[in-house]
């Protein structure tokens, strides 16, 4: 970072905590918000955009490939009257990070002009061109797409330091995608009456990257095409240097008929839950009790000053005072013994985890009921408990699909029919790989400030959308160009800015 702009920043960060010091009571006598006699006007010369951000967005795509690689590989428009493959790809990708929330929203950044000269374009598609350009798709285009984007992912993993390949963790999950429309090709009934598609997403527990996501019809089931899906991202990860791949799913991903083909490749592990099918629970009872083992989970936050006292269960005194059937987990133990599933050849390790629960109802005791959950794996090494622990970890991928669904908003359906959505919602996730090479791609040098580094790119990675748009996108910019520099001049400072300025040294190097 520059000298310059660290005295900036520091300046900024003084001058912000003089305001903020609890210690001035000057003016209290009046509200602080003491602002009359305010004016608009139009500036003549000076133009600025809130998501000044995008800039830094623009280049990291620039520097990875995914510019050229879209317009080399991805063959959907015979002329281009004025746009090219990644212009509409990059168009539906930086709509989320710029603010937008659904297809229509590209109008209101077409009509931005300090945006468009911010990236450098005449224009940028309509909505409707958009949405045409996903019509084009077909399965092989979709394909296409997906590998240009592992590509572009290979180079953002490429310069992450050798800890970073030591074991990528692959977890797979289906997501409905309601639609209110009634003439939307490849639409049906999901399990819970929703009318939509059934969307199968695998993702990068270490980054929350989306790896793959693949359109079905509302009726289908999680699992279907999982199998393929995740031999392509093993292939994926083993390019990218990974030493090992661990699978995990819930209990509708266990796939017995796949496990030993994954078994027989020594750098492949699996943890997938297992249905309680009656044979497993009578294993399970006939254990002896030395078998058993309490069950004890870490904490969930490590307390750093003193414990602060828990506030009063309001719900919990509610449903007793109304005598609502209730539930409550007295203690967990876990086991283990080996399994072959009938679809196997191979045994392999079954881990069962029996949970106490009694049911009360109000004060009165009604009775206690034995739940057994089960896990079955390949890994030989890990405790018990740690491969619980580790199938449990997989409940993370579902804040990725809400952010997908809810920030992102790329699990939607917009357009009218199977492929075209399939499209749209790989091209809008985009928006959130984008975000997880950006943080990947912030520098880790060796020194006394690695490990504080090291930190921040780990808090990138788990920042949820909203929190790192608005701290690293939305920035307010003015945009000036002068000779062959387009300057991104940041009009206001917030504490994230060292983080910043740390991947455009990097960019601009």
């Amino acid at each position: 970072m520059k000298a310059i702009i660290r005295r900036k920043l520091a300046n900024s960060k003084r001058r912000l905590q003089r305001r903020l010091d609890k210690k001035d009571l000057r003016g209290c006598s009046e509200p602080m918000m003491t602002a009359s006699n305010i004016h608009y006007e139009i500036a003549n010369r000076t133009r600025g955009i809130a998501c000044g951000g995008i800039g830094l967005i623009h280049a990291l795509a620039g520097r990875l490939g995914l510019i050229d690689a879209l317009d080399r590989r991805l063959k959907l428009l015979k002329f281009h009257f004025p746009y090219h493959e990644s212009d509409h790809v990059l168009a539906l990708a930086y709509l989320p990070l710029c603010g937008g929330t659904c297809l229509q929203d590209l109008e209101l950044l077409r009509q931005d002009e300090v945006l468009l000269d911010a990236l450098g374009a005449r224009r940028i598609p309509d909505p409707t061109t958009a949405g045409d350009f996903c019509r084009r798709f077909t399965p092989d285009s979709i394909q296409t797409l997906l590998d240009t984007i592992d590509d572009t992912r290979l180079q953002a993993w490429a310069d992450q330091p050798a800890a970073f390949f030591e074991q990528a963790i692959l977890d797979m999950d289906g997501f409905l995608v309601p639609t209110t429309g009634q003439c939307k090709q490849g639409m049906d009934i999901g399990y819970d009456g929703t009318w939509g598609y059934h969307a199968l997403v695998l993702t990068l527990a270490n980054t929350g990257e989306v790896l793959s996501i693949v359109n079905r019809p509302g009726n289908r089931p999680s699992h279907e095409g999982a199998a393929a899906l995740v031999d392509r991202a093993t292939a994926v990860c083993f390019r990218g240097n990974f030493r090992r791949v661990l699978l995990r799913g819930d209990t509708k991903f266990s796939q017995s008929e796949h496990l030993d083909r994954w078994d027989a490749d020594p750098r492949v592990r699996f943890i997938f839950g297992f249905e309680a099918l009656p044979n497993l629970k009578a294993i399970a009872e006939d254990l002896p009790a030395r078998a058993w083992r309490p069950l004890q989970r870490p904490a969930r936050y490590e307390v750093k000053t003193t414990p602060r006292q828990r506030p009063d269960k309001v719900k919990e005194a509610v449903v007793v005072a109304r005598e609502f059937e209730n539930q409550r987990l007295r203690s967990e133990e876990v086991a283990e013994f080996n399994y072959r599933p009938s679809a196997c050849r191979k045994t392999y390790r079954m881990v069962v985890v029996r949970k106490n629960i009694s049911v009360e109802q109000g004060e009165k005791l009604l009775f206690d009921r034995v739940v057994y959950f089960f896990y079955i794996t390949n890994e030989s090494v890990s405790e018990a408990a740690e491969i619980v622990f580790s199938a449990n970890d997989r409940c993370d991928q579902e804040n990725v699909l809400a952010q997908l669904g809810g920030s992102v908003r790329a699990l939607r359906a917009p357009v009218d029919n199977l492929e075209s959505n399939w499209a749209y919602m790989v091209m809008t996730a985009l928006a959130w790989n984008l975000k997880a090479w950006w943080a990947l791609a912030l520098p880790e040098q060796p020194g006394r400030y690695q490990e504080k580094h090291r930190a921040e790119k780990r808090w990138v990675l788990r920042l949820e959308f909203k929190t790192f748009v608005n701290a690293f996108v939305r920035v307010p910019c003015q945009i000036v160009r002068t000779g062959r520099r387009l300057i991104y001049r940041l009009l206001s400072w917030n504490p994230h800015q060292p983080i910043f300025f740390r991947l455009v040294d990097v960019l601009q190097c």
